[in-house]
C-alpha cells in the first residue's frame, strides 16, 4: 500500500502552511479505510512525506506526526491536551474523570492521589504476588495441552493488576468476566476511532449489541468492586483504599463517578496493554527460540535451582533487554492521539486551534532512521554502549513527561518476571490454530496465539 503526497509548495520566508495531504482518500471514509485495511503500513509509510502529514478520518482533518522529536515535542506541550479520536472511542468505557482521560488540574491531583502506589520503593511490595501468578502459570501448563495464549495472558495481567492495587479475593470470580469484557471493548472502539460515524453505532446489529452488553457489564463489575471493598469495613494499603479516601482541591471526598472512572483507568488499560505484551512476548520466544535459551541460561546462572523471584528480576539484564525490544517492535500502544488547544506551529506547519493529531509509537520505534537492523529482532541493541546511540523519543512505550505510564516500572518488573518464569520452564511452538498476525484494535497484539509448552 502507498501513501502520495501533495506537498505544498510555501517559501522559508512565509507564515507556517499547511502539512502535505496524504493520497488515497475516498469519500466519506477519507483515510480512514487505510487505517482499517492495514493500519500499520498506512502509519509507516507517512514518514517518507513529511514530519508532519494531513490525513482524514471520516470528514476530520487529522495531523499525523512522524518523527521522534516531534512526537516527544507534542506529548511534552501544554498545546495539546489528550483528546481526539483514540480518546473520544474510549469515552464510553474510560469516562471522563479517570486519570486516563483527564486533564489539567484534576489529571494532576489525580496523579498525585495513585502515584504513591507506583513507587519505586513501594514495588517490591507487590514482588510476591507477581513472582505467584508467574508461577501458577508455569504449573498450570504442564498438562501439554494447546493453550490458549489470549486468554492465559490477559488472565495473568488482570490478576496481577487486581491483587496488588485492589487486594481482596473477591477480584477471582469476576476476572474472566473483565477479560471477556475487554477483549469486546477494545476491538469496537478501534472501529469507532478510525471511522466515527456516531449514528451508525447506534443500530442494533449483533456487533453493537454485543459491544454494549460487554460495556454495561464492565461498569457493574467496577460498582461491585467498590461496593464489595465498603461493605467489607477493610482498609488495606492498596490504590483502592487511597481513591475511598482522597479528597479533592476543597477537601471533600472525591465524588462516585471519578471513583468509578478511576477504578476503570486502574483495571483497563493497564491489564488490556500488560496482557498484549505478554501475548507478544510468548510469541518471540516461539518464534525465536534462541532467547529463551538465553533467558533460561541466565535465570539458571543467577537464581540456581531455586524458582526465580521478584528480588531476582534487577539481576536478569538480558531477560528485561528482550522485554524492551518487545515493547519496540510490539508496542501495545500503537497509536496514540492529542488534540491542539491553541493555535500553534509544530515542525514549520501551522496547526489550528482544536486541530487533532495522531501518532504511532510502532511506527517511530521501527523507523530505520533511528534503528540499525530496525525489522530485527536484538535485545543487545539495549545493552549500554548501544542504547546511547537511540535517538530522544525514538524509544517511548510508555509515553513521556505528565503523560507517562504512572505504572511503567511495576510493568516492566512484572514482565521481566513472568519472561523469566515461563522461558526458563519451557520452549513453546504453536499449535494448530494458531494465527500470529496482528491483531489491530486500540491495542496491538496477536491474532489468535495458540501454543504449546514444552518442558526444558
Amino acid at each position: 500500500m502507498t501513501v502520495e503526497s501533495v506537498k505544498p509548495g510555501a517559501s522559508a520566508t512565509t507564515a507556517p502552511g499547511e502539512p502535505p495531504l496524504a493520497g488515497g482518500g475516498v469519500p466519506l471514509l477519507g483515510h480512514g479505510w487505510k487505517l482499517v485495511c492495514d493500519p500499520l503500513a498506512f502509519m509507516a509509510q507517512l514518514r517518507d512525506h513529511g514530519d508532519v502529514v494531513r490525513i482524514r478520518l471520516g470528514p476530520k482533518t487529522v495531523y499525523a506526526v512522524t518523527t521522534p522529536a516531534l512526537t516527544g515535542e507534542v506529548a511534552l506541550s501544554p498545546d495539546y491536551i489528550i483528546a481526539g479520536p483514540l480518546w473520544e472511542s474510549l469515552k464510553d468505557l474510560l469516562g471522563e474523570e479517570g486519570v486516563a482521560t483527564a486533564n489539567g488540574p484534576l489529571h494532576r491531583r489525580q496523579r498525585r492521589t495513585i502515584q504513591p502506589a507506583f513507587r519505586l520503593d513501594a514495588i517490591p511490595a507487590h514482588g510476591p504476588v507477581m513472582a505467584e501468578e508467574a508461577h501458577a502459570l508455569v504449573e498450570r501448563w504442564r498438562s501439554g495441552e494447546a493453550l490458549d495464549i489470549t486468554a492465559e495472558s490477559f488472565r495473568v495481567a488482570v490478576r496481577v493488576a487486581a491483587r496488588c492495587l485492589m487486594r481482596g479475593s473477591y477480584m477471582d470470580a469476576r476476572t474472566e468476566r473483565i477479560c471477556a469484557d475487554l477483549a469486546t471493548l477494545f476491538s469496537g472502539m478501534y472501529q469507532r476511532m478510525v471511522v466515527p460515524l456516531g449514528p451508525l453505532y447506534k443500530v442494533p446489529l449483533p456487533a453493537n449489541r454485543e459491544f454494549n452488553r460487554a460495556l454495561a457489564d464492565l461498569h457493574v463489575l467496577v460498582d461491585e468492586i467498590v461496593a464489595d471493598r465498603r461493605a467489607s469495613g477493610q482498609k488495606p494499603d492498596d490504590l483502592l483504599t487511597a481513591l475511598l479516601e482522597a479528597r479533592d482541591e476543597k477537601g471533600e471526598p472525591i465524588g462516585e463517578q471519578e471513583i468509578h472512572d478511576q477504578v476503570i483507568a486502574i483495571l483497563t488499560p493497564g491489564s488490556e496493554t500488560v496482557g498484549a505484551t505478554v501475548m507478544s512476548l510468548l510469541l518471540v520466544l516461539t518464534e525465536h527460540p534462541e532467547v529463551g535459551d538465553k533467558i533460561h541460561h541466565e535465570v539458571e546462572t543467577v537464581v540456581g535451582d531455586r524458582p526465580v523471584a521478584f528480588e531476582d528480576v534487577r539481576k536478569l539484564t538480558y531477560t528485561a533487554n528482550v522485554v524492551t525490544e518487545t515493547l519496540r517492535l510490539y508496542p501495545a500502544v500503537w497509536v496514540l492521539t492529542r488534540r491542539a488547544v491553541t493555535d500553534t506551529e509544530l515542525g514549520g506547519y501551522r496547526i489550528p486551534r482544536g486541530a487533532d493529531l495522531i501518532y504511532s509509537p510502532y511506527a517511530i520505534q521501527r523507523d530505520r532512521r533511528s534503528y540499525g537492523r530496525n525489522e530485527e529482532f536484538d535485545p543487545d541493541r539495549w545493552l549500554p554502549e548501544r542504547a546511547k546511540d537511540v535517538p530522544k523519543y525514538a524509544m517511548s512505550p510508555f509515553s513521556v513527561g505528565n503523560r507517562k505510564c504512572p505504572s511503567d516500572h511495576f510493568s516492566m518488573a512484572e514482565l521481566t518476571l513472568i519472561t523469566a518464569a515461563v522461558a526458563s520452564a519451557y520452549r513453546f511452538e504453536h499449535a494448530p490454530g494458531s494465527d500470529a498476525r496482528a491483531r489491530i484494535g486500540i491495542t496491538l497484539r496477536p491474532r489468535r496465539l495458540m501454543l504449546r509448552a514444552l518442558p526444558r
